[in-house]
């Protein structure tokens, strides 16, 4: 079973960044895809980032694509998010997710959740 736990966001102003981090635990990780997903006020949680096993291949949203970095550690059980340039259409929660398999952008192909960390963007 897979646990995760989001941690590293807060408020910031346009232009500024922020880096989230997600550990993994109870589960191996380095054989977990993870992914960065965000949900909005009203809104359903969209896709942001995802990264595969190895840390070889990454995905973005087109909305943050050249904004935000999304890297791992396996060696530390965690997951990144750098996000510069932020903007404050990126204001939502940020959840970070696992699946036991290749990388994936779906909401549905994400097996574990963690909690969500806040990211609040002022203009």
């Amino acid at each position: 079973q897979v646990q995760l736990a989001e941690s590293g966001g807060g408020l910031v102003q346009a232009g500024g960044s922020l880096r989230l981090s997600c550990t993994v635990s109870r589960r191996p990780f380095s054989s977990n895809a993870m992914g960065w997903f965000r949900q909005a006020p009203g809104k359903e949680r969209e896709f942001v980032a995802a990264v595969s096993r190895g840390g070889g291949a990454t995905d973005y949203a087109a909305s943050v694509k050249g904004r935000f970095i999304i890297s791992r550690d396996n060696a530390k059980n965690t997951v990144y998010l750098q996000m510069n340039s932020l903007k404050p259409e990126d204001t939502a929660v940020y959840y970070c997710a696992a699946r036991p398999g290749v990388i994936a952008t779906k909401r549905d192909d994400y097996r574990a959740w963690g909690q969500g960390t806040q990211v609040t963007v002022s203009s």
